[in-house]
């Protein structure tokens, strides 16, 4: 597929709806199927190569009376896509924002382009569920705007070849020390056992954040993207801890125990490393090791992969950093939904998402098609059909498993069930972002320019290009730029909260 930026639009016109939509009005739902279909239009990430086959949205379109127009645009254009909204105008019905645009178009939804969805939502028998710490994390200035789509707080951990510590008589490492000590032996132990120098420990990428670097830094205890240091908010790379991580890092890639190249390998290209059997530890979502285990294995069947989480710090206590509770919220343009009428018939339509049968259909599809129910939980039938009809369309899920009511997932492949456990596991040991729910205007206009200084340091303090010095100068030029100033603000916002 040309993923160039084209938007994928797929429209399903239906002239008579059967189903009815969960508002709080008894009266108005049992007339929904009555009436006219009304029109929605929707623009969604697209993460598959492919567009959905067009028989699950066709229900849904039946279930909720909707002629549903959604465009699907490919994940890596879609902020591409979003500007070109924002520039002029031509919003659909509603639109998905992860945490990054969130930020960037703050300020608008502050001028009043999008609907204050607050007020209405006790009309709504599922919205009005929605986990009340996550809408929380979605206000601005204390008003709800957006519907969001939950995200366990933390599936950050580690795969790694279990094969390979068993031959090497290494156990999960329960520390960072053990965790260095693994990758070490991953590199100079002849793990694979062929007697040639061709492995690595730690297989990275150029992703400081969903990459290895962030989750190691929340072992060694930093800050989620800034931290509460005497009152005051400050940057997570002015704290000791960041420090303590860089040099770890630097050390793991002076010794050659992560892929030297990381700052400019592609996520496709790291996972491809644990999968072809030249690196033995992978960190980053737990929940990927279903997939990395199904590539590897076609490639080397004896290969056996395991999932961890629990690595602790030098002072033996176990912490890793977390999501607000979601990725991506729904916002609702008030120029293209133009009345409140239109507004609460498009708010119903999310309301049956929320429903069991809305987010069981979008998520696992048909049942007997799709999937069947095993112990109480959704077993995929052929994941091929599943990934060419479903798999698209579960971009629409909106809150949690917990509110909205899906089945879990059955699987077959137990370290999934094992990564499964341990993101819940997780939620006892999380590092919250505390500038959540609070402003900074400057923060707001320049923090992807700034941010983009420190990125490009810690880059180069790891490959060994920057010392200590070099480093310290970055964040003075930070702070010069409009850091001292983010700080403040922040800091300030922090001390008004707290009265």
């Amino acid at each position: 597929m040309n993923k160039s930026g084209k938007v994928f639009s797929i429209i399903f016109s239906l002239s008579l709806g059967i189903g009815s939509l969960t508002a709080c009005s008894n009266e108005s739902a049992s007339n929904e199927s009555s009436k006219e279909p009304s029109e929605f239009s929707a623009m969604v990430k697209l993460h598959t190569p492919e567009v959905p086959d067009k028989k699950v949205l066709d229900i849904l379109a039946k279930e909720t009376n909707m002629e549903l127009d959604i465009q699907f645009v490919p994940a890596t254009t879609y902020p591409e896509k979003v500007n070109t909204l924002f520039a002029t105008g031509s919003f659909p019905d509603s639109v998905v924002l992860d945490l990054e645009m969130l930020t960037q178009y703050k300020e608008a939804i502050r001028d009043g382009q999008f609907w204050e969805i607050g007020p209405y939502l006790d009309e709504f028998e599922n919205l009005s569920k929605m986990k009340e710490e996550v809408v929380e994390n979605t206000k601005v200035d204390g008003k709800i705007y957006m519907i969001y789509e939950g995200k366990p707080a933390s599936r950050q951990g580690m795969i790694y070849r279990k094969d390979w510590a068993e031959k090497l008589g290494l156990s999960a490492p329960t520390n960072t020390d053990e965790f260095y000590e693994m990758v070490r032996a991953f590199t100079e132990d002849d793990p694979d056992g062929n007697g040639k120098d061709d492995t690595i420990g730690l297989t990275d990428r150029n992703e400081l954040i969903f990459g290895a670097f962030k989750t190691v830094a929340s072992w060694f205890h930093t800050p989620n993207n800034f931290g509460v240091k005497n009152d005051k908010i400050e940057p997570e790379f002015m704290f000791p801890e960041y420090m303590e991580t860089l040099d770890f890092f630097r050390d793991l890639h002076e010794k050659g125990y992560i892929n030297k190249d990381f700052p400019v390998t592609s996520k496709t290209d790291q996972q491809a490393m644990l999968k072809n059997g030249t690196a033995g530890v992978y960190v980053g979502s737990m929940g990927d090791v279903q997939s990395l285990y199904t590539d590897a294995a076609a490639i080397n069947p004896d290969v056996e992969l395991d999932v961890h989480n629990k690595v602790a710090g030098p002072d033996d206590k176990f912490t890793v950093w977390s999501l607000p509770g979601y990725g991506n919220a729904i916002l609702f343009p008030k120029s293209s939904v133009e009345s409140e009428e239109e507004l609460k018939k498009i708010l119903a339509f999310y309301d049956y998402l929320m429903t069991p049968e809305g987010a069981n259909l979008i998520y696992w599809g048909i049942e007997g098609e799709h999937y069947t129910i095993k112990d109480g939980m959704a077993e995929i039938k052929d994941q091929n059909l599943f990934d060419r009809e479903v798999l698209p369309i579960q971009t629409l899920e909106i809150t949690e498993e917990e509110t909205n009511g899906r089945l879990k997932g059955y699987f077959t492949y137990e370290p999934q069930n094992k990564a499964e456990e341990l993101f819940t596991d997780n939620e006892q040991y999380l590092i919250k972002d505390p500038t959540i729910g609070l402003d900074s205007p400057t923060f707001l206009e320049k923090s992807v320019s700034l941010q983009k200084i420190i990125d490009d340091a810690t880059y180069k303090y790891i490959i060994g290009d920057l010392d200590k010095k070099g480093f310290e100068a970055a964040v003075e030029e930070w702070k010069k730029q409009g850091g001292d100033k983010i700080i403040e603000e922040f800091s300030s916002s922090y001390k008004e909260m707290k009265k």
